[in-house]
């Protein structure tokens, strides 16, 4: 009976941290992307069935950070050009499987809003790639050394924050197995 009160399926809390975390980051991701596309884009064209964007450079921080708009018919760091209907697919199964550990979270606050980063990255994209056909990229980190030569967005930030947060968080709160004396009113064991 404690099992289901505790259960975030039917706790209002674990819902509302878990959609709003999403909501938030969503709507972040998608603002900053129409920012971005109206102020930077110089022109946009179709060229053998894949869009070209000209854009402007914003710096916002010289050689470290700035903005300059791209069109990325492909998936992380442009892998996968033109697979469209796969990386709809792949985000569809993930954000099912997001729902399923948000179901499983049990009391784990934290990790609620992890989930809900997860949740916002894969929508913002996959709003992209149904709306658009592309997902729209804009910032431009570390240019000057070109370490990092990808240009990347906030859904892209929000996946690579909340996998890393998800890893520390397995690392921190592992899986605890209950023993006895922590659960006195199971039977030991003989």
């Amino acid at each position: 009976m404690a099992q289901s009160f505790f259960s975030p399926v039917t706790n209002p809390l674990a819902w509302a941290r878990f959609l709003l975390t999403a909501a938030l980051g969503l709507a972040l991701d998608q603002w900053s992307k129409i920012h971005s596309f109206a102020t930077l884009m110089l022109s946009k064209s179709v060229v053998d069935g894949r869009v070209h964007v000209d854009s402007r450079t914003y710096a916002f921080i010289p050689d470290w950070l700035e903005f300059h708009v791209t069109a990325n018919q492909g998936a992380v760091f442009g892998l996968g050009q033109g697979r469209r209907v796969l990386f709809v697919i792949v985000s569809v199964a993930a954000i099912g499987f997001i729902f399923y550990l948000f179901s499983a979270s049990g009391r784990q606050r934290i990790y609620q809003i992890i989930l809900g980063m997860l949740l916002a990255g894969v929508l913002g994209n996959l709003y992209d790639r149904v709306v658009l056909g592309y997902v729209r990229d804009m910032i431009f980190a570390l240019p000057k050394w070109d370490v990092f030569p990808w240009i990347f967005n906030v859904a892209d930030s929000l996946l690579c924050a909340g996998v890393a947060l998800m890893i520390l968080h397995s690392i921190f709160h592992g899986s605890k197995k209950p023993t006895p004396e922590s659960n006195p009113g199971q039977i030991p064991a003989q």
